[in-house]
């Protein structure tokens, strides 16, 4: 069987760029600015994002153009009876688990839209705020629209690499910055947004910290889809005359970007209506729904935004999808349509038992943690940024510096790129990986 290629440069960047825009951007990074205190965490947020996950990207987009295969395949393939396919093992699960309660975290995003779509945001705030709790506890709304949100995901996926996620991506990406743009210019132009546009843009340095710095790092590899097998299984999907570095570079400009308007459409609100930013998860289901119900044209503005939302998280979620699916395939030699079903599978029943944890399995908790925030710390704090030490140190230490090379510079026919090369490998194979360790110790510092 041939192996599926995207097919145009366009479609490389707008595939990479939704798996980096999501609810990482809209969902998590707003409530994590807030909980950590603002500009500051926005600023250590950037510099991670260049100096650190910017080359540990090129990093994963390497082993996967380098070896055309899937995120198991990979290490298999460039180094052939090692433990590194143990790697391989780590970036084929954690996607699957983060799938698991991200597909739960869409159906709410589903849920909000239809609502949005249908009742009027001009009544009692209180009962919007109070509806999420509810619906998030309940039993049988939010398995619905889980199954539903991760069904339009497999039948996204089961069109194909071209059909299906190229198609897709081209698609939605501008139709997301529209509607982003969109959603921030109604904020910005609301009377009182200059204080909460004041808390995000000047920094309060006393409010970093080992802990901060994790958290802004763990957002960073979260945001931009690194560590977990996703760039690198859209990678092997890539020609070699595609530019990595610019592909790179241009994807995480996007990722941030995005996540900085997604800000900017957020926070200001949060302040106009003294509501506390540091409302957590909550933020965006419990927070806004009340915005908007003071907000003139609420509707309208609730409308935009929770159509953001799935979209958004869409885009994320085929991208976590594609990479069991292509494990199922090239390695367990399954059909397309086979491997999507038993994804499909996998991720539904883990995250039913997800969403039950804020209903009836919500005294159950490993760690002081129900299961769905267990999972989302296990992911963004632990197995994201194993993962993205693993890939650097592979590509620093394990690949042929020639290889890394070759692959940078796309044969010596980007000329531009020699100069970058060295520097650029420098931050790979000695700047990342002890800056990863540091950070990732500190996770357990208290």
């Amino acid at each position: 069987m041939e192996r599926e290629n995207f097919g145009s440069k366009l479609g490389v960047l707008l595939a990479m760029a939704g798996s980096a825009v999501g609810l990482g951007n809209l969902w998590r990074f707003p409530y994590m600015v807030g909980v950590n205190g603002g500009a500051a965490f926005i600023l250590v947020y950037i510099v991670f994002t260049v100096i650190l996950c910017l080359p540990i990207f090129i990093s994963e987009f390497v082993i996967g153009r380098r070896s055309q295969s899937n995120a198991l395949g990979s290490f298999r393939k460039l180094a052939p009876g090692s433990k590194w396919s143990l790697v391989g093992i780590l970036a084929v699960l954690t996607p699957m688990i983060i799938l698991s309660y991200y597909s739960v975290v869409g159906g709410w995003s589903l849920r909000f839209f239809c609502s949005a779509c249908t009742m009027d945001f001009t009544k009692d705030g209180t009962d919007l705020a109070g509806m999420f709790g509810l619906f998030a506890s309940s039993v049988w709304g939010p398995i619905i629209f889980h199954t539903i949100f991760l069904g339009i995901t497999a039948a996204i996926i089961l069109a194909g690499v071209q059909k299906g996620i190229e198609r897709f991506s081209k698609v939605m990406m501008p139709l997301l910055f529209i509607l982003i743009i969109l959603m921030a210019a109604r904020t910005l132009t609301l009377p009182g947004a200059k204080e909460g546009l004041q808390w995000i843009l000047k920094p309060n340095f006393s409010k970093v910290s080992l802990s901060m710095c994790a958290a802004a790092l763990g957002q960073a590899f979260f945001s931009l889809s690194i560590g977990y097998g996703i760039i690198l299984t859209y990678g092997s999907y890539v020609g070699k005359d595609v530019n990595i570095v610019s592909s790179a570079a241009k994807t995480t400009g996007m990722d941030m970007l995005f996540s900085l308007i997604a800000c900017c459409a957020i926070m200001p609100a949060v302040f106009i209506f003294n509501v506390s930013p540091n409302a957590g998860p909550g933020l965006v289901f419990q927070t806004l729904p009340f915005i908007f119900s003071k907000m003139p044209l609420g509707n309208f503005v609730a409308v935009i935004f929770f159509a953001t939302l799935v979209v958004a998280a869409l885009t994320s979620a085929i991208s976590l999808f594609e990479v069991g699916v292509a494990w199922l395939v090239e390695e367990r030699k399954l059909s397309r349509k086979w491997a999507t079903l038993w994804v499909f599978f996998f991720t539904w029943v883990v995250g039913i038992i997800c969403s039950l944890s804020f209903g009836p399995l919500n005294g159950i908790k490993l760690f002081k943690m129900e299961i769905f925030s267990l999972l989302d710390y296990l992911s963004s704090n632990i197995l994201m940024i194993l993962g993205g030490l693993f890939f650097v140190v592979f590509v620093g230490w394990k690949m042929k510096k020639a290889d890394v090379r070759e692959e940078f510079t796309n044969s010596g026919a980007l000329k531009g790129n020699n100069w970058l090369f060295a520097p650029v490998y420098f931050i790979i194979k000695w700047v990342a990986p002890i800056a990863v360790i540091l950070i990732f110790i500190s996770n357990f510092i208290k």
